[in-house]
């Protein structure tokens, strides 16, 4: 009887075509095979003369677009100027809220009756919201600069979004608004980050006209700066907050300048979104 049963297992494991090894003859033989085929193609790989300029997967592989790319790219998404056909253009001050220079900005813009577009940092934010809340009082438009004006393309995917809905929910807690407008710090992006905010119907908007005030500079050469790249749709980037040693005087003495030659000029200065023909905020 145990005979029996022996010759049973020894029959059934003969019939599934298994090895003492565990592997099939196919199995095996196809690994061989395998094995023999890679030395083969190392072998082949040291006889076959080289190509001089370099590997298909080192010299094609992909690389990240330039900014201008992107908002070649991305121009529905991505802006940094408006239209052209109207003597508009808008002034946008980035890095708010301090409790120095933001309420000086302020001041002069209400002076001359002038509105303008603020993008906010979240902490800073936190520290001084009835400042945030006195933009919008006064009829100007708030931005997103991120939570604490990262680098926004070296971060990981968590964390560049935590960095826009943090700020997103500060801001939101102090003025009930939702905003849409947002410029990446140092106007740095990335393409992913730009389908993501896409996909949150936010607008990124830049600029081009750079006044540089954030070098120091005095309040003729940041006129200098502005009024001599100006062209309608324009979009002009100043600061209306400092950090660390940072002197924005000359921002605040340069503002009625520039005011009071567009002015002049006819030149009408308009919010973002009136610029843009875009809602400032979001449902």
């Amino acid at each position: 009887m145990i005979t029996r049963i022996m010759l049973l297992v020894l029959f059934a494991v003969l019939a599934a075509g298994c090895t003492p090894s565990g592997k099939s003859p196919a199995a095996k033989h196809s690994q061989e095979g395998y094995t023999i085929q890679q030395r083969q193609i190392k072998m082949a790989a040291k006889e076959t003369p080289q190509l001089a300029g370099g590997q298909e997967s080192q010299v094609r592989e992909p690389k990240p677009l330039s900014l201008a790319e992107l908002r070649k790219k991305y121009r529905s998404h991505f802006l940094l100027q408006g239209p052209s056909d109207r003597k508009c253009i808008s002034l946008t001050f980035d890095d708010v809220p301090d409790n120095h220079f933001t309420p000086q900005v302020l001041d002069v813009l209400n002076q001359y009756g002038v509105k303008a577009t603020f993008f906010v940092v979240g902490n800073r934010a936190e520290k001084y919201p009835e400042i945030v809340q006195r933009i919008v009082n006064e009829g100007h438009v708030i931005g997103n600069h991120s939570y604490d004006h990262a680098n926004l393309p070296k971060l990981s995917d968590e964390s560049f979004r935590h960095q826009v809905t943090r700020t997103e929910d500060i801001v939101r807690g102090i003025t009930g608004q939702q905003m849409r407008y947002i410029r990446p710090p140092y106007g740095n992006i990335s393409e992913e980050q730009i389908k993501w905010l896409a996909s949150q119907d936010m607008l990124i908007v830049n600029w081009n006209v750079d006044s540089l005030d954030w070098k120091g500079l005095t309040p003729e050469q940041i006129e200098a700066n502005v009024m001599s790249h100006l062209t309608s749709g324009a979009i002009v980037l100043q600061h209306a907050a400092g950090g660390e040693g940072g002197d924005l005087s000359g921002t605040v003495m340069a503002l009625p300048l520039i005011i009071e030659q567009l002015n002049q000029q006819g030149i009408k200065m308009v919010t973002l979104p009136e610029l843009l023909s875009k809602p400032a905020y979001r449902q």
